[in-house]
C-alpha cells in the first residue's frame, strides 16, 4: 500500500500540519517510523524555518529512537517504554526532555497525538555546574593557546563569539562588508537581529580578512573555501584545552555565548536587553544564562551565618 504526503498549511500563523492520504482517505493511524516520514518531518521543519542544528538535533534523536523500537509497533506504550530507557540510561533528566521534544513533535506532525508522553518535571536549577562553567581567567587562557600554537584565525573566531554573544550558527553572518559597516545583521528562527561590532574587533576581522585574501563575503571559513561548522569549530577548541590547562567539560563553542552574557549583565545589569541581544524571544532564557556558579552560590549560603 503507498503512501502520498500532502502538505496543508492553513491558520494566519502559516501553522504546517501533515495529511497523509492512502487511497485518497486520511490514514493518521500507522504505527511505525520510516525514513520517509522522517523526510517530511524535516522538510516540514524547514518550512518553520527551524535552525539547521536543530533539524539535525530532532532528526538524531528520532533515529535513535527508530532503533531503539526496531519491529514493535510505535504505540504510546513504546514511547514511554522508550523514556524510561533513556532514564534508566543514566542521561540527565534535561537531555531526556530534549529528546523527548523531538518525538513528540514527530508524533504531532503525524497525527498520533495520543502517543505522545510527558516530559519530566525539572525543578529550575539555582546555580550552574562548577565543572561546566568557563571562567574569563580560563577563556584568556584558551585564547594564548591558540595564538602559541599559530592558531590566529581560531583565536579571533573565539573573541568575535565572545564579544557578540553571537551563535555559531551565526558565525556566517560575520563577513567582511559586516565588520567594515561595524554591524552584522543576523536572520534566524525567523527573526532578524542587528549586533554592534566592537571597534577593536572590527580592526581585527578586517586585518585577519586581508592576510586571509578575502575580499567579500564570509571571514572564517574551513580549508575548502565553506563555512565553518559547529563540529569544526568545537574540535579546534578542545584541542586547546591541554596546553591552556582548562578542564574539557567547560570548553565548547555554546560557553563563549555564555560567557558573553554573564559578563555583559555584571557591566549592564540590564536583562531585557540581554535578551535582545542574544536573540531570546523569552526573559525566563536568558535568566538560565546568567545562573551563578556553584562555588559563589555556597558562599551566599555561608553569609547567612544560620549555622551556629
Amino acid at each position: 500500500m503507498s503512501l502520498d504526503m500532502a502538505w496543508h498549511i492553513f491558520g494566519e500563523s502559516g501553522t504546517i500540519e501533515a495529511l497523509m492520504f492512502v487511497k485518497g482517505a486520511p490514514f493518521m493511524e500507522i504505527d511505525t517510523l520510516t525514513p520517509r516520514q522522517l523526510l517530511a518531518f524535516q522538510e516540514a521543519l524547514r518550512q518553520e524555518e527551524r535552525a539547521a542544528a536543530t533539524i539535525q538535533k530532532y532528526l538524531r534523536d528520532l533515529r535513535e529512537f527508530s532503533a531503539w523500537l526496531a519491529d514493535r509497533p510505535l504505540s504510546r506504550e513504546a514511547a514511554a517504554g522508550w523514556k524510561e530507557s533513556l532514564l534508566s540510561s543514566g542521561l540527565a533528566p534535561a537531555t531526556v526532555n530534549c529528546k523527548l521534544s523531538a518525538l513528540n513533535g514527530f508524533l504531532r506532525f503525524s497525527g498520533r497525538e495520543s502517543c505522545r508522553v510527558k516530559f519530566l518535571r525539572v525543578q529550575r536549577r539555582m546555580f550552574r555546574e562548577q565543572s561546566r562553567e568557563l571562567g574569563r581567567g580560563e577563556y584568556l587562557r584558551l585564547l594564548s593557546a591558540a595564538r602559541e600554537t599559530g592558531r590566529e584565525g581560531l583565536a579571533l573566531l573565539m573573541e568575535a563569539i565572545c564579544s557578540t554573544g553571537i551563535r555559531v550558527s551565526e558565525v556566517r553572518y560575520l563577513t567582511v562588508e559586516a565588520a567594515r559597516q561595524g554591524e552584522a545583521v543576523i536572520y534566524l528562527k525567523g527573526k532578524i537581529r542587528t549586533i554592534l561590532l566592537p571597534g577593536k574587533l572590527r580592526k581585527k576581522l578586517l586585518r585577519f580578512a586581508r592576510e586571509q585574501r578575502i575580499a567579500s563575503g564570509e571571514i572564517f571559513l574551513a580549508r575548502d573555501g565553506g563555512s565553518l561548522s559547529r563540529k569544526q569549530i568545537w574540535r579546534g577548541m578542545k584541542a586547546l584545552c591541554r596546553r591552556a590547562g582548562v578542564r574539557p567539560s567547560k570548553v565548547f563553542p555554546h560557553n563563549l555565548r555564555h560567557l558573553f552574557a554573564t559578563t555583559f549583565y555584571q557591566v549592564c545589569r540590564d536583562i531585557v536587553k540581554l535578551a535582545d541581544l542574544l536573540g531570546h524571544s523569552s526573559v525566563d532564557t536568558t535568566r538560565i544564562y546568567l545562573l551563578s556558579g556553584g562555588a559563589e552560590h555556597a558562599r551566599c549560603l555561608e553569609r547567612l551565618r544560620l549555622v551556629c
